[in-house]
């Protein structure tokens, strides 16, 4: 862990701070780097996504047991959904 001094906006900490339920500066500030961090980890894995064919048609039918969910709807919904 790295430790550093640094300013920082109290208006934006506590906003942030009641928006993560966290307890302290610390855990609210490493909470919020931690979803960013998340953020970045998904965006990549999507960009991965985009580098193959993905082909969902007939996913109803052939998802588990005797057919389960469609999934023909998985990748537009993923592209538009607004992010956290």
């Amino acid at each position: 862990m790295t430790r550093i001094t640094v300013d920082v906006n109290d208006e934006w900490l506590d906003a942030a701070r009641e928006e993560l339920g966290t307890g302290t500066k610390v855990a609210t500030i490493n909470a919020a780097l931690e979803i960013f961090a998340e953020r970045r980890r998904a965006r990549e894995a999507l960009e991965a996504f985009d580098e193959v064919e993905m082909d969902f048609e007939g996913s109803s039918a052939s998802f588990g047991y005797g057919g389960g969910r469609d999934l023909s709807r998985l990748d537009e919904e993923a592209r538009t959904r607004k992010a956290v």
